[in-house]
């Protein structure tokens, strides 16, 4: 596989329609079109961008879901773009809230089940957690992957860059209530481990009121914000230079200097 060292990304922000994975396929399909006419090499989407959190009705929805994923490996696979986020996953009799990675061949390269389940939604009441952390190698190089109320956890961000992750994909459907929270979060998290981050946040109001700000994210391994959306749906995209990862780490050598004989 080669490996990109310069390449385009970007994240597709929406307001994600609760149970209409028509609808949201449809619109995220649009969004990733422009993104790939614009020479991206990958595209971020949010948290459960298919289904939303229709926890009732989510094993209902599986079936159209599997459909959505097998236009998502085709449309990777025809332009040659990878496409990641986060969607409902079936296995063992359980529901996962699993962060798919589709590389530009079509290939599925991660599925990453989320390890922290959001209390205050009571996500834990529908959903399974995962048991793993997830880096692979991609042709964008080594990603690590992470899902909304993970970036409240530095300790998995550091195993991830301890397990070689250059690069950091978030989805997330997070609240205009602690949209400080995510911007301060995903610099400290890319400044903490040398990393991009390219994250992803939904827009629009749910059904019980809960606003989604949108502020989808692209930041350099030194915290600086090259994109940034607003609360309107659409496209955020960065130039990305992977060298920029040696460049950070050989300046601050935060893995030779860290002490792991202390603190693990």
């Amino acid at each position: 596989m080669i490996t990109k060292t310069t390449f385009k990304a970007g994240a597709v922000q929406f307001d994600v329609k609760i149970g209409n994975v028509r609808e949201n396929l449809s619109v995220a399909l649009s969004h990733l079109e422009h993104l790939a006419d614009q020479g991206a090499c990958l595209g971020v989407c949010p948290e459960f961008f298919l289904t939303g959190f229709d926890n009732e009705n989510i094993t209902r929805l599986m079936p159209a879901v599997k459909e959505g994923i097998q236009r998502l490996t085709e449309f990777a696979r025809n332009r040659s773009m990878a496409v990641a986020g986060s969607l409902p996953e079936q296995g063992n009799g359980q529901i996962f809230n699993t962060l798919y990675l589709i590389d530009a061949d079509g290939e599925i390269r991660i599925r990453y089940r989320k390890l922290h389940l959001f209390p205050l939604t009571g996500e834990h009441l529908y959903y399974a957690r995962g048991d793993e952390m997830v880096t692979a190698d991609t042709s964008l190089g080594r990603v690590g992957t992470m899902i909304c109320y993970d970036l409240r956890f530095p300790e998995l961000a550091r195993r991830l860059f301890l397990d070689g992750a250059r690069l950091f994909v978030v989805s997330a459907q997070w609240p205009l209530a602690r949209v400080a929270h995510w911007q301060a979060l995903i610099r400290a998290r890319a400044i903490e481990n040398q990393a991009w981050f390219i994250c992803c946040n939904r827009t629009g109001t749910d059904p019980d009121g809960l606003v989604f700000p949108g502020s989808s994210m692209i930041v350099d391994p030194n915290g600086s914000v090259l994109a940034q959306g607003d609360d309107e749906p659409g496209i955020i995209m960065a130039d990305i230079d992977m060298d920029l990862v040696d460049l950070v780490r050989q300046t601050i050598p935060v893995e030779q200097d860290r002490r792991g004989d202390i603190y693990g």
